[in-house]
């Protein structure tokens, strides 16, 4: 299941993202993501690692969120998902005064069966960090391979969910919860207010958000996952 924050928090985080240069549009030819969708809009939450402010404001925002639900209590440790997850699973790690760990995308070493990196196995619930979930196959590669070490009681948490591509439907099987800060749906409404969109590509991006399968299918990606990912 994916939740989301109240309004008033996900716009001044998609306010945060915007002003860190995180949000790319194009109106010509489209973002291709590795699971395979077509997208005119791309979230490169990487930039926040140069903005302290910013960064701080993230991390305050995120671990707030996951108290209000309750999830902080019986967290074991915090994972980072390789690579872009890393950082912000340090600072969150750091802030709750947790084991941190990292997870890998492929095996490394000549029998090295886990892709878990740290003292593992854990004791708790795990929280797997990453900066965004766009398709979600990244994150169920990251999921299964937590859960071939048995650590199956586990939470994930992304700065930004894409929120288009029902990324949730595709965790469902591994019953994990995922909690983010904001997706396209509020960085479009902010965007608008303010003025950072002009005309045409805040028309893209309402189209996108409004139906995200047809527009990646009219512009060469996919309309839906393959049946076995």
């Amino acid at each position: 299941m994916a939740t989301h924050p109240e309004t008033t928090t996900s716009r001044q985080v998609a306010r945060v993202l915007l002003d860190s240069g995180c949000v790319q549009v194009r109106t010509d030819e489209p973002y291709r993501l590795p699971s395979g969708w077509a997208s005119p809009v791309y979230m490169d939450c990487r930039r926040l690692i140069s903005f302290p402010a910013a960064r701080r404001e993230v991390v305050r925002q995120g671990l707030s969120l996951l108290d209000q639900h309750g999830r902080l209590e019986g967290l074991g440790a915090v994972v980072g998902a390789e690579a872009s997850g890393i950082a912000f699973a340090a600072w969150m790690a750091d802030a709750l005064e947790l084991p941190m760990h990292y997870v890998r995308k492929q095996t490394r070493g000549l029998g090295q069966a886990s892709q878990m990196v740290g003292a593992v196995p854990v004791a708790g619930r795990l929280l797997l960090v990453d900066d965004m979930v766009a398709g979600g196959t990244s994150k169920l590669n990251f999921v299964r391979a937590i859960a071939a070490g048995g650590m199956t009681d586990m939470d994930i948490f992304v700065v930004f969910d894409y929120g288009t591509f029902a990324a949730d439907a595709l965790l469902a099987p591994f019953k994990v919860n995922m909690y983010s800060l904001a997706c396209w749906a509020d960085v479009l409404a902010v965007g608008r207010e303010d003025g950072d969109f002009d005309a045409r590509a805040a028309a893209e991006l309402q189209a996108f958000v409004d139906g995200p399968a047809r527009w990646s299918a009219a512009h060469g990606g996919i309309s839906r996952l393959a049946p076995d990912l």
